[in-house]
């Protein structure tokens, strides 16, 4: 699940870089889409990312913390 996430969050930086110029010809809200990932995009994404993560390993933890108390 790291590795997964940490290669979604790669490439969601990096392609908003490599990308910047064809992404710049969509608008949202007025704004070029590389405009738009590179400030805010990027960053939710990366919130995102913490939050499942956090989300995951806290259910992970009481089904093990279930599991040795029923040892």
């Amino acid at each position: 699940m790291t590795a997964v996430l940490l290669a979604l969050w790669l490439v969601a930086g990096f392609g908003t870089v490599f990308f910047a110029r064809e992404l710049a010809g969509v608008s949202v809200f007025g704004w070029p889409l590389s405009f738009y990932m590179a400030a805010q995009g990027v960053s939710l994404l990366s919130l995102a990312t913490i939050g499942l993560y956090a989300w995951r390993m806290r259910s992970l933890e009481r089904r093990y913390r279930a599991a040795l108390e029923a040892v």
